[in-house]
C-alpha cells in the first residue's frame, strides 16, 4: 500500500529547508532509517532519515527546491513504520523544546499564555525600532486599546517558539502578517515584520528595489544560498540593534610565538594544531572570567541584563559556503592542547558542511581571526545576542622602544599582533572594553 514519508521536524525555529542532494530513486529498496535527503537550512546541512520502508514509487522533490516540514518528500510501496518525527535532527535538539503538535499552544494553561503574553510585548499601538528600543507611534492597523492590555483579544495563530522569538525581537505578534497554511505565523513573518520597522517600510514589504543595471551593461543574477541569506539577515539586525564601538590595540606577542611554535608538536599529537586562534580562545576564556560583563546579554524587553555562567566562545570559520560559527564549550575548563584538537574538528566539521544546529548555538562571546589573510584591522559586527566580538589581523615586526639595561632604552624588534574588539555600548562601557583588550 503506498505511503507517503513527508518531511519530518527539523528542529526548534526550523520550518523548511533547501535540498542539496536525492540520495533515491523510483524503484530504490529503502529500509527504517535511511538517509533519503540532504538539505541545508539556515546554518547548516542535515541528513533525513526515512520513517518508512519499501519501494520507492515516486520522489515528490529535486535538488535546488525549497521543501517545507509536513510536505510530502517520497512516497513508497510497503508498509508503514512507526513515526520519526522530530528525530530527522535528534541531535541538534534538547528534550522538551519540540512544539507541541500542529505547533499550538493549546496544551499551555491560559494563565501561562497570559504571563508569557505579559513577560516584554510592547503595549498595541508601540512600534519598536530596536536599534533604540521601544518608541511611541501610532499603529497603522490596530487602535491602542484603552488601558494597553496587549493580551485582550484572540490569540495569534503561532508556535510558542515563534512567539518567543517576537517577544525577543520586541514584537506584538498579533500584527503581523502570517503566510503559513491558515494565515499562521512563522519565524520568518516575523523577522520580515522587523526589517520592515527597521527601513521603514510596511510589514513585510520588499526592500528598496534597485536601479536597473541592464542600462550601463550585462549583469546576471544568482539567488542568494540558504547560509548567505540568513548571514545577511542576521548580521542586518545586529547592525541594526546594537550600538556598536570598536576599539583598537596591539600585543606583543614575540615570546608567545616562541611558545607556539615550541609546543606544536604536542599539540599535533593531541590531534590538534597550536594555533594563535586556539591560543586566543584559553586567554579570552580568562579575560571573560574577569569582566562578565562581556559574557552577557541584553534584555531590553525586560531591561535586565543576562549574564551568562559558563564560558562558551564562537570562532568564526570561512567555508565555500559563507561564514559559519561552531562554539567551543567551557573553554575555561579545558586545556590549550584540547581546545586546538577541539578547534581543528569543529573547523573541518565546518568546511565539510556538517556542523549541526547546536553545534552553533549557545555562545556567548566570539572570536574572528583574518591574519591568516591579511589587514590590519578591521571593524567586526557583534554576533547578537552576545555582546562582545574579539578580530584578530595578521601580526608583523615592528620597532618598540623597549628598555635595554637600567635607564637605557632603545628600538626593538617585537611581533605586534593587531586585534580589534567591537562591543555593545548599552552593556559595555569604553574603559572596560580597553581593560578587556589590555
Amino acid at each position: 500500500m503506498p505511503t507517503d514519508f513527508k518531511l519530518p521536524e527539523l528542529g526548534e525555529n526550523i520550518t523548511a529547508g533547501d535540498v542539496v542532494r536525492v540520495l533515491v530513486k523510483p524503484g530504490d529498496t529503502i529500509a527504517k532509517d535511511q538517509t533519503v535527503l540532504e538539505l541545508e537550512t539556515d546554518k547548516a546541512t542535515i541528513e533525513v532519515p526515512t520513517s518508512v520502508a519499501g519501494t520507492v514509487k515516486d520522489v515528490r522533490v529535486k535538488p535546488g527546491e525549497r521543501v517545507k516540514v509536513g510536505q510530502v518528500v517520497l512516497t513508497v510501496d510497503g508498509e508503514a513504520v512507526s513515526n520519526h518525527a522530530g528525530e530527522a535532527v535528534s541531535n541538534q535538539q534538547a528534550p522538551g523544546q519540540k512544539d507541541p503538535p500542529g505547533g499550538g499552544e493549546a496544551d499551555q494553561p491560559e494563565a501561562q499564555q497570559a504571563d508569557a503574553a505579559k513577560a516584554a510585548k510592547p503595549k498595541r499601538g508601540q512600534v519598536v525600532d530596536i536599534s533604540r528600543g521601544a518608541r511611541q507611534a501610532p499603529a497603522a492597523s490596530t487602535p491602542e486599546t484603552p488601558g494597553g492590555d496587549d493580551t485582550a483579544g484572540p490569540a495569534a495563530p503561532a508556535a510558542p517558539s515563534v512567539r518567543r522569538l517576537a517577544r525577543e525581537l520586541g514584537v506584538d505578534v498579533r500584527r503581523v502578517t502570517g503566510t503559513g497554511p491558515d494565515g499562521r505565523i512563522n519565524e520568518e513573518d516575523v523577522q520580515a515584520f522587523v526589517r520592515a520597522a527597521l527601513t521603514g517600510s510596511g510589514g513585510g514589504a520588499s526592500a528598496t528595489p534597485l536601479p536597473d543595471f541592464t542600462k550601463w551593461g550585462e549583469v546576471e543574477r544568482k539567488p542568494m544560498g540558504n547560509i548567505r541569506r540568513k548571514t545577511a539577515e542576521h548580521l542586518t539586525h545586529a547592525w541594526n540593534a546594537i550600538p556598536h564601538v570598536t576599539q583598537h590595540d596591539k600585543a606583543d606577542i614575540t615570546g608567545l610565538e616562541a611558545l607556539r611554535k615550541h609546543y606544536g608538536p604536542q599539540s599535533e599529537q593531541a590531534g590538534g594544531k597550536m594555533t594563535m586562534t586556539a591560543i586566543a580562545l584559553k586567554i579570552v576564556a580568562g579575560a571573560l572570567t574577569r569582566f562578565p560583563q562581556f559574557n552577557a546579554s541584553a534584555d531590553m524587553a525586560r531591561h535586565e541584563i543576562v549574564y551568562k555562567k559558563s564560558i562558551h566562545v564562537g570562532v568564526a570559520v570561512d567555508t565555500p559556503r559563507g561564514l559559519l560559527v561552531p562554539v567551543i564549550r567551557d573553554v575555561d575548563r579545558k586545556g590549550i592542547f584540547e581546545l586546538s584538537a577541539e578547534l581543528a574538528r569543529a573547523s573541518d566539521k565546518a568546511r565539510d558542511g556538517k556542523l549541526s544546529l547546536e553545534e552553533m548555538q549557545g555562545g556567548g562571546f566570539t572570536i574572528t581571526n583574518l591574519g591568516g589573510i591579511g589587514g590590519t584591522s578591521f571593524t567586526p559586527i557583534v554576533n547578537w545576542p552576545e555582546v562582545a566580538i574579539l578580530g584578530i589581523s595578521r601580526g608583523s615586526h615592528e620597532p618598540v622602544w623597549l628598555p635595554v639595561r637600567g635607564d637605557v632604552q632603545s628600538f626593538q624588534p617585537r611581533l605586534m599582533l593587531p586585534l580589534s574588539l567591537s562591543y555593545d555600548h548599552r552593556v559595555i562601557d569604553g574603559a572596560d572594553a580597553a581593560r578587556f583588550l589590555r
